[in-house]
Order: C-alpha cells, then sequence, then structure tokens
C-alpha cells in the first residue's frame, strides 16, 4: 500500500502543534496531526491541570490567524501584574492602561482549552487527524519525510513540524542536539480561592526557594504556580490543605486576603532544554520540543506562538514565491527570524530563575534596587514589559 503524502506532517497535538495546524488549514495546506493522547483524556500532557497565561501579543497571533473565537470565552483577562521580593521593598507594577491595552494577557485552563482546540480540528479543512496514534519512524529524504505510525501505516510529508514536547521522539529520533539545565527545582502546581477575588490581577513573587505565581481564573479562582527546591516539593504537595495553605500564606502574605481553599496539587521537575538548531532536513522543531523554559516570567507557549506566527508567515511566502516550503533555504529563512528571541528568552527566564531563588547578599541587594528603579522609571521597566506582553518593541 502506497503512503499517503501531507503538505506537511505535525508531530504532537499539544497548545502549539493544535495552533499550528489551525493555522496553516487557512492556506489550503494539507496537514497531518499527529497525537499519541486524545484532548479528553486526563493523562494527556499538553491539556493537564494547569493553567497559562497568553501575552497580549499571543492574543494577536491567535486573532491573526482565526483561533482567538475558540478560546475567548475560556479565558480571564490579566489587567495587573505585581512582582516583588518576599521579605524585601523591592518591588514593580505592570497595567493594561499604561500600554493602551484591554489586558496585558489572558489566563486559560489547559485541559478546557484543549477540547476547544479538538473542536476546532474536527471542522477544519485540509486536517487529517491520527490520534491515538504515535510516531515510530521518521526517515528524511531530500523530496519528502517518510513516517510510519504506530499502527503500521506510511505517511509522507514535504516538511516535517516535530511539537512533540520537551521530551520530543522527532528530536531524538534524528539526533538533534539539545542542551539541558536542571534548576533543581519543581513547581507546585494548584487551583486556589482567595477572601479577595484577583479581579484581573497576576502576581510574581520571588521567594527564597524560587518564584512563585499566582494567576486570576474564571470565577475568582487563581492558578498557583510555586517553584521550590525539588526536594521539598512532593512533601509540600502532599501536605493537608490546612498545612498546605499556612505555608502558601507565609510565602505569598495578603495580597488577596485569606487563601481559603486549593485544589488538588501537581508537581512538574524543571528542566530547561534549548536547542540551538532547531532545523533539520525538511524538518523544524516547535515549541517545548524547541525549547523548555522555566515557568518565571510565563514565557514557554508564548515564546512558541511567536514562533507559529513567523513559521506560518514564512511558509505562505514560500508558497507565494513558488517556493518549497520544506527546503533548507525555506526553512534557514525561518530561524534566522526567531533565533535571537528564542536565544534572549532562553536567557532571560534562566537569569531571573537563578538570580531570584539566590540568597546571597549582594544578589538580594541588587535585585531589590532593580525592582524598585523600575517600579519609579518607566523607561527601565520597557524592557520586562516587552517580554511580558510579547511584542517586539512598545
Amino acid at each position: 500500500m502506497s503512503a499517503h503524502h501531507y503538505d506537511i506532517a505535525i508531530v504532537g497535538g499539544g497548545m502549539s502543534g493544535a495552533c499550528l495546524a489551525l493555522a496553516l488549514s487557512r492556506l489550503s495546506l494539507t496537514v497531518a496531526l499527529i497525537e499519541a493522547t486524545p484532548p479528553d483524556s486526563s493523562r494527556h500532557p499538553a491539556f493537564d491541570a494547569r493553567a497559562i497565561a497568553l501575552s497580549a501579543g499571543s492574543v494577536q497571533a491567535l486573532e491573526r490567524h482565526g483561533i482567538w473565537p475558540s478560546l475567548a470565552p475560556l479565558c480571564e483577562p490579566i489587567t495587573h501584574i505585581h512582582v516583588s521580593d518576599a521579605g524585601h521593598l523591592g518591588q514593580a507594577h505592570l497595567s493594561a492602561a499604561e500600554y493602551h491595552l484591554p489586558a496585558l494577557g489572558q489566563v486559560i485552563e489547559l485541559s478546557g482549552a484543549g477540547l476547544a482546540l479538538q473542536a476546532r480540528l474536527a471542522s477544519a479543512p485540509g486536517i487529517t487527524l491520527y490520534c491515538p496514534m504515535s510516531l515510530k519512524a521518521v526517515q528524511p529524504e531530500e523530496a519528502r519525510v517518510n513516517l510510519t505510525l504506530s499502527d503500521g501505516r506510511s505517511l509522507t510529508a514535504g516538511l516535517l513540524v516535530a511539537a512533540d514536547g520537551g521530551h520530543s521522539f522527532v528530536r531524538e529520533a534524528l539526533k538533534i542536539p539539545a542542551e539541558r539545565h536542571d534548576f533543581g527545582q519543581s513547581a507546585v502546581i494548584a487551583t486556589v480561592k482567595t477572601a479577595e477575588a484577583p479581579g484581573g490581577r497576576a502576581f510574581e513573587r520571588f521567594t527564597a526557594g524560587g518564584p512563585l505565581a499566582l494567576l486570576p481564573m474564571q470565577e475568582g479562582l487563581s492558578s498557583l504556580v510555586w517553584s521550590v527546591p525539588r526536594a521539598q516539593a512532593d512533601a509540600l504537595a502532599a501536605l493537608p490543605d490546612g498545612a498546605f495553605l499556612a505555608a502558601l500564606q507565609r510565602a505569598f502574605g495578603w495580597r488577596l486576603g485569606r487563601i481559603e481553599q486549593t485544589g488538588v496539587r501537581h508537581v512538574y521537575p524543571l528542566i530547561m532544554t534549548q536547542v540551538s538548531w532547531p532545523v533539520a532536513q525538511r524538518t523544524v522543531l516547535l515549541g517545548n520540543a524547541a525549547h523548555l523554559l522555566h515557568p518565571i516570567a510565563g514565557q514557554g507557549f508564548n515564546l512558541g506562538m511567536r514562533d507559529i506566527d513567523v513559521l506560518v508567515r514564512t511558509v505562505a511566502e514560500a508558497l507565494a514565491a513558488g517556493d518549497d516550503p520544506g527546503s533548507h533555504a525555506v526553512l534557514c529563512r525561518y530561524w534566522q527570524q526567531r533565533r535571537d528571541d528564542q536565544a534572549r528568552t532562553v536567557w532571560l527566564t534562566s537569569s531571573l530563575a537563578q538570580l531570584f531563588s539566590n540568597d546571597d547578599l549582594p544578589l538580594v541587594a541588587g535585585r531589590n534596587l532593580i525592582l524598585t528603579l523600575m517600579g519609579r522609571c518607566q523607561a527601565l521597566k520597557a524592557p520586562l514589559a516587552r517580554q511580558t506582553l510579547g511584542f517586539g518593541s512598545l
């Protein structure tokens, strides 16, 4: 039986893979989307209990690609961001009004996002969904990429996009080198309820063990991302609710009043992965397959969304010029547009994670001076704002 051919095959149907497939479907291309786990499964690693913050830039990109209307009803806007260092005076604030925006970003639960994207994929033109199905073999050739699925079927594609996460099968199969850095931390994730509703306020608080973020969610709830030393994470997450809430109250403070309730806690190890050259023969790595970041400043999916935006534009330009979207020249054009942003974002998140998880007195004094100056000077705050908003300039 001959292999079925697609213009583009995407491995991984999480946020990055699903959004890319939907964006490409508007270019009248045939797209194969290969995903191992149905999005409505509680075991789906990409659509689990976490919530993520979509930057204002990501929201604009999702609007450009026609995806935002499916996600908007599930989102809670961020109108203010408060950054502080526990036990010290340094702090900074960002507000949507400062930048003439309706919101600095939007918070969405990944489980709901998965179902919404699945519904769109089911009706999008040109997309064939192979799910539940995994990739068992990949062999790039000069004119195509040969793929073998877990049920034995064979596919070919002009371009292969690996959006299959931090433990990317495609990256390993093609022996694309990746640098890893273990932060020695784990993130404790939970949904919490506070006496005072967040009302659009997001908080990034730096504690001795690592950064603690609270993101506003619908129904007056907040999503907690608490980075702590790995040796403490499991024990912290396993505490009875009362003891966990007391520990969280001590670390976060009283900006939202008493922290009254917590949902189930989940623990994720924090290990950075970066691919310095995420382009191979007729293949490009995208999202966490190319860069898995520390959650500080919420840059993970937002960096991936900028990758998606540029990749779709590069493919569209190649088609308009009569070029092959999977050719080496086209993929290099894509990477030339993305490498500086990727390198800068990886460096920034890693540096912040290490700077604000260190109790060395000169570093403590220095970071509090920085936060204090940022709180008083718009020019010094602009780099943080640019990164948070997901825009190249303000």
